[in-house]
């Protein structure tokens, strides 16, 4: 079934567009696959960046939005990340990356594809396991800006994913935060005062 990706705002898209038509910024990211780009690129499959700033063991307290990111696209592949962030002023670039996270984001999209259940994809950040996984959302009518992860939801792990998770295999919420929970909590009791 296909996923339902939520547009992006229009002026996060736009900063983005901006971004890719200058060499400056395309320079300065030093990503050897923008600079040595042959042919048009393209910003493609906006999804929204969300944070989980605390996992606790009776769920999930809400996330909140830290970007969109896009896939930049050259021929058939995608070959780097642009990310916006939103500002005072409004939606406004970030940054280029390339590295695992694109060519594995691009995986999971496809894996997520063949999913037969509706899905809107979204990305989730998990710091404190340094932890992205893509964030596979049941309700496609949903604010994509908004919300936090259902127990119904999968979260697909990327590469490179926290040792002991499996990368690019879906995980149901429900099972995948207690076992996350138990990772999280003694680093926070380190940190906590004595």
């Amino acid at each position: 079934m296909p996923l339902h990706v939520s547009p992006a705002p229009a002026p996060a898209l736009r900063s983005v567009l901006t971004a890719l038509s200058s060499p400056t910024a395309v320079r300065e990211a030093r990503t050897p696959s923008l600079l040595g780009a042959q042919g048009p690129i393209t910003p493609e499959l906006p999804l929204p960046v969300h944070v989980l700033d605390r996992i606790t063991t009776e769920g999930v307290t809400a996330t909140r939005l830290t970007g969109w990111r896009f896939l930049i696209r050259c021929g058939d592949r995608a070959v780097a990340a642009a990310e916006t962030m939103l500002t005072p002023d409004g939606w406004a670039f970030s940054h280029f990356f390339e590295g695992p996270y694109v060519t594995s984001t691009e995986r999971a999209l496809r894996q997520a594809e063949s999913v037969p259940q509706a899905y809107q994809p979204r990305l989730l950040s998990l710091p404190g396991l340094y932890m992205l996984a893509l964030w596979l959302h049941g309700d496609t009518a949903a604010d994509a800006a908004a919300g936090h992860p259902a127990a119904t939801d999968l979260l697909v792990p990327l590469a490179p994913a926290p040792p002991g998770i499996a990368a690019h295999r879906p995980h149901r919420v429900a099972d995948l935060l207690p076992i996350l929970s138990h990772r999280v909590t003694p680093t926070r009791l380190l940190r906590s005062p004595a």
